[in-house]
C-alpha cells in the first residue's frame, strides 16, 4: 500500500490523489443492500417493473450503496497516512446524487484532497473531494466532500 507522509498533505491540497479501478454494480450486489437496508422499492429490486415504468430502462443501484462504495475504494486507491495508527470516517459536508448507476453499469472513485488540518493532539481531519464516475457517462453518479480522521501518535517531547 503506498503511504504519504504528514509533510507532504500541504503539497497536495487540490491535487488527485487517486483513483479507484472499475467495478461494476450488480442486481446481486442491489439487492444484498436493499435486505440489509430493509428498502425493497421496485426501482432497485424489480427489473421488470423498473423496465416498464421507469425513464430508467431497468433497476438502479441505491444512491447510499454507491456511496458505501467508497470505503473501499478509498482503501483501494488512496495513499495511507504514514504513522497513523488508525482512520475513521468522520462524515461530509457535502453528497451530491447527481446520475442514477444503473444496474451492470461499471463505477469508480476519484479523489483529491481538499484540505486537512493537523491538530496537535495527533488526530488530522481531512477532506477528500470525491467523484464516483459511470463508465461511459458524462454526469457523474455522486459528488461529495468527506472527512477522515487519522491519528498519527505525537513525537515525544524532547527535554
Amino acid at each position: 500500500m503506498k503511504t504519504i507522509r504528514l509533510d507532504q498533505l500541504e503539497g497536495m491540497v487540490g491535487k488527485e490523489t487517486g483513483l479507484s479501478a472499475w467495478r461494476e454494480v450488480t442486481q446481486t450486489m442491489i439487492d444484498q443492500f436493499a435486505d440489509a437496508t430493509d428498502d425493497h422499492q421496485f426501482i432497485h429490486c424489480d427489473p421488470e417493473r423498473a423496465a416498464a415504468e421507469t425513464p430508467f430502462g431497468g433497476t438502479i443501484a441505491h444512491g447510499f450503496l454507491t456511496l458505501s462504495l467508497l470505503s473501499t475504494f478509498a482503501f483501494e486507491a488512496q495513499p495511507a497516512l504514514e504513522g497513523a495508527d488508525m482512520g475513521i470516517n468522520h462524515g461530509f459536508d457535502s453528497v451530491r446524487f447527481v446520475a442514477p448507476v444503473k444496474t451492470g453499469s461499471r463505477i469508480r472513485a476519484r479523489f483529491k484532497l481538499g484540505e486537512y488540518k493537523a491538530r496537535p493532539s495527533g488526530w488530522v481531519q481531512v477532506a477528500n473531494d470525491v467523484t464516483i464516475e459511470i463508465e461511459g457517462s458524462t454526469k457523474p453518479a455522486l459528488t461529495a466532500r468527506w472527512l477522515t480522521l487519522a491519528f498519527v501518535p505525537p513525537a515525544p517531547k524532547q527535554e
